[in-house]
């Protein structure tokens, strides 16, 4: 199978982004994962060149002078374990290089993950209204 990574939302519909958020309570639709993607700072996906399926995305959010924050990154379950997580990371980090300060939160247990991308450990602070999970328009 090739994937081709892309910047670009461009081909990208409802119909090509199902099968992520697995085991969220609430996940988001398609159409609003669409949403999300047109709506955040920089883009990256992996697609299956074949269907033009999405198969994995990051995504971040800046202020395009010194910092940016990422809160997503997934892979479709069938497709992890083959690198695509990594690439996407990479590929991120490098479109954001002249950034002061790069951010995400993780679970522990996937801080691995991303200390081998070149990331380190930090403490933060957060909430979660699991209510809004859907994608509820927030402003």
């Amino acid at each position: 199978m090739a994937i081709k990574y892309q910047d670009s939302l461009k081909g990208v519909t409802p119909d090509k982004l199902r099968g992520f958020f697995v085991d969220w309570p609430n996940p988001p639709s398609s159409v609003s994962h669409l949403r999300l993607l047109k709506n955040s700072g920089l883009v990256m996906l992996a697609v299956d060149d074949k269907s033009g399926k999405v198969i994995g995305f990051i995504t971040a959010i800046t202020d395009k002078v010194l910092s940016a924050y990422i809160p997503f990154l997934e892979v479709l379950p069938g497709y992890q374990g083959r690198g695509i997580g990594g690439k996407l990371v990479k590929r991120m980090l490098r479109r954001l290089s002249k950034a002061y300060m790069v951010d995400l939160i993780c679970d522990v247990p996937l801080q691995k993950f991303y200390k081998r991308l070149g990331m380190f450990p930090a403490a933060g602070m957060m909430t979660r209204n699991y209510r809004s999970q859907s994608g509820a328009k927030i402003c």
